[in-house]
């Protein structure tokens, strides 16, 4: 049967799929256009079985906080490649989900999954871009977090992005320094109160046997362990690492010079690591 342009085109808006998949679908249909929708769906579901095994380490880690600045959120979709990942379409489908979260305060990765997007789950919409695109697409992290203040960061690249919370207003270039810093030195707590047991646990552990192999006594293990955990302090909690703009202060000294009643909440920090 004859399939005009117009329905091709008309289809491609409605699924995102290549001129030729929407011609080759709508012919399958006999031009019935739901059901070329179908069709171009359950080709989306047969090419990700097919990929499932492919390893999706490229892609795109958007942040962003809502205009009131008291909620915020990471997200990251996954590709193969980078081609891909650099794809203005690709781009914007992340900054899409990313909007919806925002505006629904989603909690959870699974909660976002299960949002409506054009009249279908951001899961199942997920799902379709690898038939659409020729490449295992996931959405394999999403976190959030609520603060009186929160300030986003994402680094060049879209590869890195960051969220730091604020217990009140700051100003939003200290903010986002604050953000940068997160982003650049990886902190794995706001302070050395916050850092987990089985983290600390663990620093000990590997500052005794360092020591013990150095040949220290064994006697003096524990007290020359709590000065290496000091140092690991002051290098891996965010108040007390050095501040990278001015390393002659930290970022507890940074914040008090500008708000003393300022607090850092909490923070996110996510990267593909490629």
């Amino acid at each position: 049967m004859n399939i005009s342009t117009a329905d091709v085109v008309k289809l491609r808006k409605a699924t995102g799929a290549g001129m030729m998949d929407c011609k080759n679908a709508l012919t399958e249909a006999e031009g019935n256009f739901d059901r070329a929708i179908e069709i171009i769906r359950e080709k989306g579901k047969l090419v990700a079985s097919k990929r499932a095994d492919r390893e999706s380490s490229e892609g795109v880690v958007l942040a962003k906080v809502s205009e009131d600045k008291s909620f915020g959120a990471v997200v990251s979709l996954n590709c193969e490649t980078d081609f891909v990942a650099k794809n203005e379409n690709f781009i914007a489908l992340t900054e899409k989900i990313l909007n919806l979260a925002i505006t629904n305060k989603c909690n959870s990765i699974d909660d976002l999954k299960s949002l409506i997007m054009d009249g279908r789950t951001i899961g199942e919409q997920v799902l379709e871009q690898t038939g659409i695109i020729g490449e295992k697409i996931e959405l394999p992290y999403y976190a959030c977090i609520e603060a009186a203040n929160v300030v986003p960061y994402i680094h060049p690249g879209n590869k890195l992005a960051t969220l730091v919370g604020f217990g009140k207003t700051i100003e939003y270039q200290a903010g986002r320094d604050v953000a940068m810093q997160i982003a650049a030195m990886n902190p794995v707590a706001v302070d050395s109160n916050d850092v987990a047991p089985e983290v600390v646990e663990q620093e000990l552990k590997i500052a005794k046997e360092k020591f013990r192999l150095e040949g220290k006594p064994e006697a003096m293990l524990d007290k020359i362990s709590q000065g290496a955990l000091i140092k690991f302090y002051k290098d891996s909690t965010l108040l007390n690492q050095d501040f990278v703009k001015d390393n002659k202060m930290t970022i507890r000294q940074y914040l008090t010079g500008i708000d003393k009643e300022v607090k850092v909440t909490g923070f996110i920090r996510f990267t593909l690591n490629v």
